[in-house]
């Protein structure tokens, strides 16, 4: 154990615990020496570590970022359950500011470099818009050695303009036919599941996902273009994939309750891309059964917080979702006053917090139901879903 003083404990004291655990993990990382696998992005990062670990490991010894502990304490704390078994060491590093990428691949220096998306998480730390988020997500690409790789979203424009700021050389991933690594024949399986033919340089493979939502193909193929560069071939990845489940707790998490309501808990984090992605995927899960929205705030959104969230209710009725319950003062309230302006007949209600929404929803939710729950984590609608699962 670390401590910056005296705990009563066996610890050894340092003067500064986050200086010395960053140390221990580069002095471990220089002596085992695994193939380092850093990954970033606005949107989509835990999942596709998830999916990325679940392929690697059938190949060799994987050791993955455990949730979301991807910051300065969480990522050295992930090298450190590494060892010389170790082959493949997956890290998700965020950056909720300018100059975290580059400390973070200090610690551990990237082999292979991932970039997903440039969305607006954390925009009011990093800057004004994408283009500020793009210059902090680059600086991962910008770590890497010229016998490295870089793995580009060739669907975004903010990571197509990372090609040059990188030495290593790039292998381009995504639905656009420019990509060597992409999917042809997408199409929408069964419980809003998404099927596609998984196109690689070294051929082709079916692939179903066991996770809902059209926008986990990009998930899928970010993990196959890492898995293609480290040499594992078309079937294999397809396999993994195919066999993946969802490991992370409060990502599009599905539970089923005895009369038939299915609660979608994606209320880990929020922000105006995953909401997007997450009331799509709830919807296409629903079909023809009548759908319940709960949504909270989405932190984080500088200047732009109200309007973003006032699109988020226009979204909310163009589905034609059945219910919203609003959770919260301030921008919750703009996202209710949205989708009640529209013409789509959404049934829109307001809760003052937590517990205000699950007496609302136990009053207004019936059997059948799909019950879509999502919040920057901070609101705590993580607690409602369970409750409401519970219920």
């Amino acid at each position: 154990m670390l401590a910056a003083r005296p705990v009563g404990v066996p610890a050894l004291v340092v003067e500064d615990v986050q200086l010395a655990i960053g140390l221990l993990a580069r002095h471990l990382l220089e002596h085992i020496s695994p193939t380092v696998i850093g990954l970033t992005g606005s949107v989509g990062k835990t999942t596709t570590k998830d999916l990325l670990a679940q392929v690697l490991e059938r190949h060799a010894a994987t050791v993955a970022t455990d949730r979301s502990f991807n910051n300065e304490l969480g990522l050295p704390l992930t090298v450190l359950r590494a060892d010389a078994t170790t082959r493949y060491l997956v890290l998700e590093m965020g950056a909720g500011r300018k100059g975290d990428l580059t400390y973070l691949t200090g610690l551990a220096p990237p082999q292979v470099g991932l970039v997903l998306n440039v969305g607006t998480a954390h925009v009011e730390r990093m800057g004004t818009g994408p283009a500020d988020v793009a210059e902090a997500k680059g600086e991962l690409v910008e770590a890497l050695a010229a016998d490295g790789f870089a793995l580009l979203n060739a669907d975004d424009p903010y990571v197509r303009g990372m090609a040059g700021r990188t030495r290593a050389p790039i292998l381009w991933y995504g639905r656009s036919a420019r990509a060597q690594v992409r999917a042809e024949e997408v199409r929408m399986a069964d419980r809003a599941r998404t099927a596609f033919e998984l196109v690689t340089p070294a051929g082709r493979a079916p692939v179903g996902l066991d996770l809902i939502g059209e926008h986990q193909v990009g998930n899928a193929l970010a993990a196959a273009a890492v898995a293609t560069v480290l040499g594992l071939g078309v079937a294999e990845i397809a396999d993994g994939l195919n066999a993946a489940r969802r490991r992370s707790a409060g990502r599009l998490e599905i539970v089923e309750r005895p009369d038939g309501i299915t609660i979608v808990n994606d209320a880990y984090n929020a922000n105006p891309e995953s909401m997007r992605a997450g009331l799509r995927a709830a919807r296409a899960l629903a079909g023809a059964r009548r759908t319940v929205a709960v949504l909270g705030a989405m932190g984080q959104q500088a200047d732009a917080s109200r309007a973003r969230h006032a699109e988020m209710g226009r979204l909310v009725a163009d589905l034609r979702f059945d219910v919203l319950i609003a959770v919260g003062a301030g921008d919750p309230l703009a996202m209710a006053q949205a989708a009640e302006s529209s013409d789509q007949g959404v049934a829109v209600h307001a809760a003052e917090d937590v517990a205000g929404a699950l007496r609302l929803a136990t009053a207004l939710v019936e059997p059948g139901d799909v019950v879509f729950v999502k919040a920057s984590s901070e609101i705590g609608l993580g607690a409602f879903a369970r409750a409401l699962a519970d219920a």
